[in-house]
């Protein structure tokens, strides 16, 4: 017999407002959308419809319906082994990163094809693009150090019409560089996302993925099996998170009149400490700490920027506000 069946919340108010995956995911409609997913819904422990999430397979599936249903994707697949992130954690960092440009902007947030957006290691799944185009019509760069993710992505766009001429992909060709080599320095980007890699070596990945399975399965895990996937790159580099982030505020001093709001995601409350003095030394005008989670994760957005109030102004006025 199942166990007690939970009580759940109607909405993940922990979410953006804006969020379309607040609600609890509606598996009936899901399996219309995507009928290959059906296979994967069955009860789980608390008699609850849902998937495995810790079997890649139903998570891949999960993301195929979710991108079809909520952002008219028809094609969208990723090689074996790649990082398959979570959709409504994805949504939400686009969606604080729209309210964060409205912050600029009197509250309008700025849309269409002509805000443009760099992604810092876009991966092979294009979400960020996805959900950015589609939600706000924002264009977008994507660029990563993976010839393999980048052709990823490039499947999904030519796959997908409406993305064709709003999503562009540059390759990263030194691992060492964040933006030089793909960011152009008379280039205006009104807002960098990234998601950099959390672990500090292949051995700290892997302790985290027997911890997340361990949790997901109610027991104890010895054998990794990425449910999510990711590759060496997407998982981990040396120094971790905060050594990317800290080499990523470094390196965007150099393209600092040319970005609105640089931004990142940050797993660990930890890390602030530091990236906030980075931050300080760099010589920052304005820093945003953003919290956000999805059920029990907690994670937050550090956004900064070099543009004084002067230059805010004239961007805002030349770039978001033109007729």
């Amino acid at each position: 017999m199942p166990d007690k069946k939970k009580v759940h919340p109607i909405e993940k108010v922990v979410l953006h407002p804006q969020n379309k995956h607040r609600e609890r995911y509606d598996f009936a409609k899901l399996t219309v959308t995507c009928p290959e997913l059906a296979k994967y819904v069955k009860p789980n422990a608390f008699g609850d419809v849902s998937i495995d999430f810790a079997n890649p397979k139903a998570v891949k599936w999960l993301n195929k319906a979710l991108l079809k249903q909520y952002y008219s994707v028809e094609y969208w697949d990723i090689p074996t082994g790649y990082l398959c992130p979570p959709i409504p954690g994805r949504a939400d960092y686009i969606h604080h990163i729209a309210e964060l440009l409205g912050s600029s902007n009197n509250g309008v947030i700025p849309t269409g094809y002509k805000i443009k957006c760099m992604d810092i290691g876009i991966g092979a799944s294009c979400v960020y693009p996805i959900i950015g185009n589609k939600e706000y019509g924002w264009s977008f760069i994507g660029s990563d150090i993976d010839p393999a993710a980048l052709n990823s992505c490039g499947k999904i766009i030519t796959n997908n019409h409406f993305l064709q001429r709003n999503i562009e992909l540059r390759m990263q060709e030194n691992p060492k560089d964040i933006f030089h080599g793909v960011m152009e320095r008379t280039e205006p980007i009104d807002f960098v996302v990234c998601n950099p890699p959390f672990h500090a070596s292949a051995e700290d990945a892997q302790e985290g993925t027997l911890k997340k399975l361990s949790s997901l399965n109610h027991k104890k895990i010895t054998t990794p099996t990425l449910n999510f996937g990711g590759q060496s790159n997407e998982l981990w580099c040396e120094g971790g998170e905060v050594r990317f982030v800290l080499d990523m505020i470094r390196q965007s001093k150099q393209f600092a009149s040319n970005c609105f709001w640089f931004s990142t995601l940050i797993s660990k409350q930890s890390h602030l400490d530091a990236i906030k003095e980075a931050l300080r030394t760099a010589g920052t005008v304005q820093v945003k700490v953003i919290p956000m989670g999805q059920g029990t994760k907690v994670s937050r957005i550090v956004a900064w920027t070099f543009l004084n109030s002067a230059q805010q102004k004239k961007w805002i006025e030349t770039r978001w506000n033109i007729l």
